[in-house]
């Protein structure tokens, strides 16, 4: 996993790609897939994890301020299919209800990658940072990129990261996959 991730962060050095302008956040809605998410910790994204989500769908609603998450998680050996809202603060960021009180923004974004950026503070008071990269279809150099600067500059250590894309290519037990 860390060649296929190192390799990675090698070609995004060697390719000089413009900025492309984001897009509004609305024109993100539709399905995605998780490629990465690293946490500062590692339990939330541990197998049957609370945050270790595959996700589905986002529906950005700009005229109502929110944004609606539609993803699979495992719990207790099944998968169950999630949905949960945000709700738009003045700064730009969302509030979200799961496991405890949630801050989710968008880092980066373009028609095929987005980078997010939460913090979840659980029922327990235990304050958790996590990164995420999600493709729709498949992952972009510079979007990586963005994915590794902002896990980097939140703490998060390498080992803390875990890769969807190699683990839905060995097993056939991803949701997707059924």
């Amino acid at each position: 996993m860390n060649v296929l991730f190192l390799s990675l962060l090698l070609g995004v050095a060697c390719v000089a790609q413009e900025e492309e302008a984001q897009p509004s956040l609305s024109e993100l809605s539709g399905q995605w897939r998780t490629a990465y998410i690293a946490s500062s910790n590692l339990e939330k994204i541990k197998p049957n994890g609370p945050f270790r989500v595959y996700l589905h769908k986002l529906l950005f609603d700009d005229e109502q301020g929110t944004v609606d998450f539609y993803f699979y998680v495992r719990h207790k050996g099944k998968w169950d299919y999630k949905h949960t809202t945000g709700i738009k603060q003045d700064d730009g960021t969302y509030a979200v209800d799961y496991e405890g009180k949630n801050v989710f923004e968008v880092a980066y974004a373009s028609k095929h990658v987005l980078v997010a950026h939460n913090n979840n503070v659980d029922e327990h008071g235990k304050k958790t940072v996590l990164t995420g990269i999600f493709v729709k279809p498949n992952i972009e150099a510079e979007g990586l990129q963005k994915f590794k600067e902002l896990t980097e500059k939140e703490g998060i250590d390498e080992k803390n990261i875990v890769n969807f894309i190699e683990r839905k290519l060995r097993t056939s037990k991803h949701p997707e996959c059924k």
